[in-house]
């Protein structure tokens, strides 16, 4: 079974006002925990679209439209996603997504590759989160110790991450960033079970 740990950067919350800015993804057997691939990409964007800008998001993720400027178009985003994912035999039952926040996620992946051809690909529809993953393992460490109860930790990635005594995401916000981070902690959290 492979996992797709992704991760997006955008410039607003909403998909249907925003775009994607950012992307990357590596892919890993979740059994054995081996790096078998990866992606990452600026996403150009026209400069109209730049203007809906929520700029409390490029706050966070510290893009400015020159660097957008210099991105690649969607086609060529898409191509090589597809590129990638037709090597390595991403299909539904082989291979999951993995992300902090995956309906997030996968509403502006869709962007690049939009959920008919996903689904005419055949491509996985589960969208795992980290956060569900470590609620259910907290819970477990809370009945002998409260204070690991999910509540208490909080569910964020930097406290997930601060819960298992690894360092925060390395800052400004980038897709990559988020992607080994996502990586560190579901290690610590789920582990690979043949590594």
């Amino acid at each position: 079974m492979l996992g797709i740990f992704l991760d997006t950067e955008t410039n607003g919350l909403n998909a249907r006002k925003h775009k994607i800015l950012d992307i990357a993804f590596k892919i890993i057997d979740v059994k054995t925990g081996i790096f078998l691939d990866e992606f990452q990409s600026l996403v150009f964007q026209p400069l109209e679209e730049w203007a809906h800008s929520d700029q409390e998001s490029l706050h966070v993720n510290g893009f400015s439209w020159e660097d957008i400027s210099k991105g690649e178009s969607l086609k060529t985003i898409s191509s090589e996603i597809q590129r990638i994912f037709i090597k390595h035999d991403i299909k539904r039952g082989k291979a999951v997504f993995i992300c902090q926040n995956p309906s997030f996620d996968r509403a502006f992946f869709s962007q690049i590759i939009d959920a008919d051809t996903q689904e005419s690909l055949l491509w996985p529809y589960h969208w795992l989160d980290l956060a569900s993953m470590y609620w259910v393992t907290s819970i477990q460490k809370g009945k002998s110790n409260p204070a690991f109860f999910p509540w208490e930790t909080g569910l964020s990635k930097d406290k997930i991450a601060a819960a298992y005594k690894l360092d925060p995401e390395t800052k400004p916000h980038r897709a990559i960033n988020g992607v080994n981070h996502l990586i560190a902690c579901y290690r610590a959290v789920v582990g690979f079970p043949f590594s």
